[in-house]
């Protein structure tokens, strides 16, 4: 049998998952048994236990109860929303692992799937310095952000739609040479036959449609969730009217936003300003 020795600073969750496997393993269960008996598969339980996916509420609720953990899991996950990610996204994370497309606007950064290690790092590192978060919860949000990443260099990768507005791409997180290859790795990303980059320029102004990032996922089964947050919470929509509306003026973004030749121009030129910089 390969058993694959765990890392416990993979990821953020790799500590849960690892406490999931020795309590499955307890009960002399493997992967595929557990799964049967709370209808989640086997590949999804191998997931969490390697840390690589955020588990959903439901299921580690399931699974304290089938397990019976005394509710650690629970425990440990409620440790994990409350330290290091905001109160709604660990539910999105979970989605968008299964989602088919993603279509992402972001306002003032780069979107987190499309960030460089550096860039995450720097972006991170702010708050550290502000006080409101240590070191070692900015280090294990790089890490689980690079852990959704890496779904990008899979096989059958989503569909990613970006709309970035300019502020983003010229907003100096890290400094010029952080900078410069963040955008340059936006140009690889943009020549992936998966990903569709575009620029909303600062010149639409008050005609933007969102005020707030909104992300879009189309999931296996063809239906919609959305996901929006502020500064201390995030919220996954579910409504289908409303996501109608997020879709048509999506849609709208994408018809202002620059095309795709003008916008991956645009990003060449920042990153040149940045490479040229003092």
């Amino acid at each position: 049998m390969n058993r694959k020795k765990l890392d416990p600073a993979s990821s953020p969750y790799a500590t849960l998952g690892i406490q999931l496997r020795r309590s499955r393993e307890a009960r002399g269960l493997t992967q595929t048994e557990l799964g049967e008996a709370i209808a989640y598969s086997g590949a999804y339980i191998s997931s969490i236990e390697r840390g690589i996916r955020a588990p959903s509420r439901r299921f580690v609720d399931l699974v304290d109860e089938h397990l019976a953990t005394g509710g650690t899991l629970g425990l440990m996950l409620d440790q994990l929303e409350h330290s290091i990610l905001i109160e709604g996204f660990p539910e999105y994370a979970d989605k968008e692992a299964e989602a088919t497309a993603i279509r992402l606007f972001e306002i003032g950064v780069i979107a987190g799937l499309l960030q460089t290690p550096d860039y995450a790092a720097a972006y991170e590192q702010a708050p550290v310095k502000r006080g409101t978060v240590t070191q070692q919860q900015a280090d294990e949000r790089v890490r689980f952000l690079l852990s959704r990443q890496k779904r990008l260099d899979q096989p059958s990768p989503p569909y990613i739609q970006a709309v970035l507005d300019e502020w983003s791409l010229r907003r100096p997180i890290g400094g010029p040479a952080v900078m410069a290859r963040q955008l340059a790795h936006l140009e690889e990303l943009a020549g992936r036959p998966n990903m569709t980059i575009q620029v909303a320029p600062l010149g639409l102004g008050e005609h933007r449609p969102f005020a707030h990032p909104v992300t879009l996922l189309t999931m296996p089964n063809r239906s919609l969730l959305g996901y929006s947050e502020s500064h201390q919470r995030g919220l996954l929509e579910r409504d289908a009217e409303s996501l109608m509306d997020w879709a048509r003026e999506y849609d709208r973004l994408q018809a202002e936003a620059l095309p795709l030749a003008p916008s991956l121009e645009l990003i060449r030129v920042v990153r040149k300003e940045f490479e040229s910089a003092p």
